[in-house]
């Protein structure tokens, strides 16, 4: 899209980043998206469409693009079935509308196919019910599942310190959670022994649980967040012990949109679907993943697989190689990290009301970007060095539903404090990074993502079929 406002925003992105701050809200002006009322959509499952060896306890969960009408979520409209015969159960849905659980009245049958559906009579808070039936199937292993979660990450860090006042505080688990156990009772944020006023949502990703601040957080002042040993996973699996952290808020606001949500997804530097290939030698700093292929589609590695058949390793791997023919706990673990990666890719590309709408009609060579939301309904070129330009905390999403290709040779940088960590890249085509270029930043890719001869990148490459290294080198950004 072409505003009014095209040719001042060309010249303000090339001014320093005060005046970027100033200028950035032409470009919506003319270009932002609202919620006109769309159908509400499922945004992810757990046992994710597809997903194998589900314990005979799960329960069965969905998150919604918005928050629905409670009374419409029923076992009405929330059904499980073995072939054509309804499960028995209970649903119940998240105090927010989000969620829903489905939980069998007894252990699934074994080594059998399920059918979830939600249909269209679910309803949004405004009315309006799903556009279509949603419809997945799974299938379930053997065993029933015993293994307590636990939380694998937090933001912000323990001990960690600058944290902006207007920080969102997240933990993200080992596994997919139950939504209803994750509630103000079980997780708090406290000064001192002053509770933090604020709400618990549960993140797309199924693994994630946010606490948002009611206002924002007093500056230079040390809190504690704490999760509860009420909080279970999916099969009734509660936190081993209770778990705390603790960080310091500095004076500093965020800018951007929230950020992304990984979920287990981010314990990968490469994950895809169909396979990982290296024109040898590549370098790869960080764990790799391959889910549902099997390890013979990493292909260039040389893998050698580790004793227990958990993991591989290679020469040109600084991390472990995990594959859904792997030993236990290898396929599961990946099943929901690709289900995170699904999911955070519909969040990102979900995201409404951009800063930028179609900014230099995908031509974003040259430009110095700040924290925002970016939106192109086409392909995206970099055939010129970009900057990436805003705070440590501050986080820019950019959403395309075209390609994203960078010419050979041509950099994306970072400064005043920029982290690969917060730039998020949401692409439905295919991306590619020329020989020798350089690039910063997470990719959700829809298909593949290729790094030709040479090409570096800091960040995370996450693709829903392959990724290809012709002898290239991807590196995990700093946490």
């Amino acid at each position: 899209m072409v505003t009014q406002h095209s040719t001042l925003l060309r010249i303000a992105l090339v001014l320093p980043f005060a005046a970027l701050l100033v200028v950035a809200p032409l470009a919506a002006c003319g270009g932002s998206e609202t919620d006109n009322g769309e159908a509400p959509t499922v945004s992810s499952t757990t046992p994710a469409d597809g997903a194998g060896d589900v314990p005979l306890n799960a329960k069965v969960s969905a998150v919604f693009s918005e928050a629905m009408e409670l009374g419409s979520l029923t076992t009405a409209t929330f059904l499980v079935k073995q072939g054509s015969t309804p499960v028995s159960g209970s649903v119940a849905a998240g105090a927010d509308g989000m969620t829903v659980i489905f939980t069998p009245a007894s252990n699934l049958a074994a080594s059998t196919v399920f059918t979830g559906t939600l249909t269209t009579q679910a309803k949004a808070s405004a009315g309006k019910g799903l556009g279509t039936d949603h419809t997945w199937s799974f299938t379930t292993g053997t065993t029933a599942d015993k293994t307590p979660p636990r939380v694998s990450a937090t933001n912000p860090s323990s001990n960690g310190t600058g944290v902006p006042i207007n920080a969102k505080i997240t933990a993200t688990f080992s596994k997919a959670m139950d939504p209803l156990s994750l509630k103000s009772a079980t997780f708090t944020v406290k000064q001192g022994a002053t509770p933090v006023s604020g709400t618990v949502s549960y993140g797309s990703t199924g693994t994630t649980v946010i606490f948002t601040p009611t206002n924002s957080l007093a500056g230079n002042t040390t809190f504690t967040a704490a999760l509860t040993t009420d909080v279970m996973d999916l099969a009734g699996n509660a936190l081993a012990s209770a778990f705390s952290w603790s960080f310091t808020t500095g004076t500093n606001v965020a800018k951007g949109p929230a950020a992304v949500s990984l979920g287990t997804a981010g314990d990968y530097v490469v994950l895809a679907k169909t396979a990982i290939s290296s024109v040898p030698s590549s370098t790869v700093t960080g764990d790799m993943g391959i889910s549902p292929a099997a390890a013979s589609y990493l292909t260039g590695f040389s893998l050698v697989a580790d004793a227990t058949n958990v993991f591989a390793t290679s020469s040109q791997l600084i991390g472990k190689a995990y594959a859904a023919n792997y030993a236990v706990p290898a396929p599961a673990n990946l099943t929901t990290a690709i289900s995170n990666m699904e999911s955070a890719y519909s969040d990102a590309a979900g995201r409404p009301t951009p800063d930028f709408t179609e900014l230099s009609t995908g031509n974003i060579g040259g430009l110095t970007l700040v924290p925002g939301l970016y939106k192109w309904t086409s392909t995206v070129t970099i055939p010129s060095d970009v900057v990436i330009s805003g705070g440590e905390n501050d986080v820019w999403i950019f959403q395309t539903s075209g390609d994203l290709t960078m010419s050979a040779g041509k950099n994306v940088t970072l400064s005043g404090g920029a982290r690969a960590k917060n730039i998020f890249w949401q692409v439905a085509g295919k991306t590619t990074f020329g020989a020798s270029s350089h690039f910063e930043g997470i990719v959700l890719s829809k298909t593949e993502i290729t790094l030709q001869t040479g090409a570096t990148m800091n960040g995370r490459a996450l693709a829903q079929t392959q990724v290809s290294l012709q002898q290239a080198a991807i590196t995990q950004p700093a946490p």
